[in-house]
């Protein structure tokens, strides 16, 4: 029988256990909602004599990977996964980047470090934009009164859906071992989008401001320090994959036609 054992299982990763369980899966995993404690290293070690795939959505921690830290020797699986980020790309002045754009460049080098091992371990590696969905979208923020407009002309981002990000790693469940990366048809300004979701929910845009007016968090600011477009062309060639939701815009109005915009949504 399939058995995925997943290293955290979070916003994303607990979407595709919930996908590989419909389609007959075992699903064992560490994180908030697993079943495993990740400091359990017998636990752990057992979960992985079971597990036939093997899946992290582990984010870098002190400049390392705490996945392959602790659990490397043990991931002798022949399907390895790995959730990574666009972010690896760094800066490209708006330029469309693919696969073989250099990484480690921008202010995610830890993550392009922990990629980078990942793929030398023979794992499919995925990588992804701005992930959003149910519960984190832009149309609960402009609700919630917590969405920003930011003047800043020419900055586009990518992002993803989370569905899409389930059906594309389902897809690379029979891929050759690769980075991969799950991203929409349309990137465009995160005030496209704020403007899409205030148009949808008949409420006015919020009001435009500078960077510095915005007050962003360091972590936030880091985000619009960044700007590019990326490709998803080799997904769709190797993976056979197609995002359901290829534009931001067809990914609100599901969102809204299913009235699941998060706790709060009225």
């Amino acid at each position: 029988m399939a058995h995925m054992f997943i290293f955290g299982l979070g916003y994303t990763a607990g979407r595709i256990a919930a996908a590989l369980r419909a389609r007959g899966w075992v699903v064992e995993a560490t994180g908030s909602a697993g079943d495993v404690d990740f400091a359990d290293g017998a636990a752990v070690r057992d979960a992985l004599t079971r597990a036939s795939h093997v899946l992290s959505s582990v984010p870098p921690a002190d400049d390392s990977d705490p996945v392959l830290g602790r659990y490397g020797t043990d991931l002798t699986h022949q399907w390895l996964g790995y959730l990574s980020s666009t972010g690896v790309y760094g800066d490209a002045g708006g330029a469309w980047v693919d696969e073989t754009a250099a990484t480690g460049t921008g202010r995610r080098t830890a993550r392009a470090g922990a990629d980078a091992r990942w793929q030398t371990r023979g794992a499919r590696v995925f990588r992804l934009p701005g992930i959003y969905g149910p519960g984190r979208n832009a149309l609960t923020r402009v609700r919630e009164g917590r969405a920003n407009r930011i003047d800043l002309p020419g900055q586009v981002f990518s992002r993803v859906h989370v569905d899409d990000i389930v059906s594309g790693v389902i897809a690379g469940l029979d891929a050759p071992a690769a980075a991969y990366n799950l991203s929409d048809d349309l990137p465009t300004s995160q005030n496209a989008v704020i403007e899409e979701s205030c148009a949808l929910l008949g409420r006015d845009p919020p009001t435009l401001l500078t960077l510095e007016e915005a007050q962003l968090s360091p972590m936030a600011r880091g985000f619009y320090g960044e700007n590019r477009r990326v490709a998803n062309g080799k997904a769709k060639r190797v993976l056979g994959w197609q995002p359901a939701y290829p534009d931001y815009r067809a990914g609100l109005r599901a969102l809204m036609a299913s009235d699941v915009l998060g706790p709060q949504g009225e």
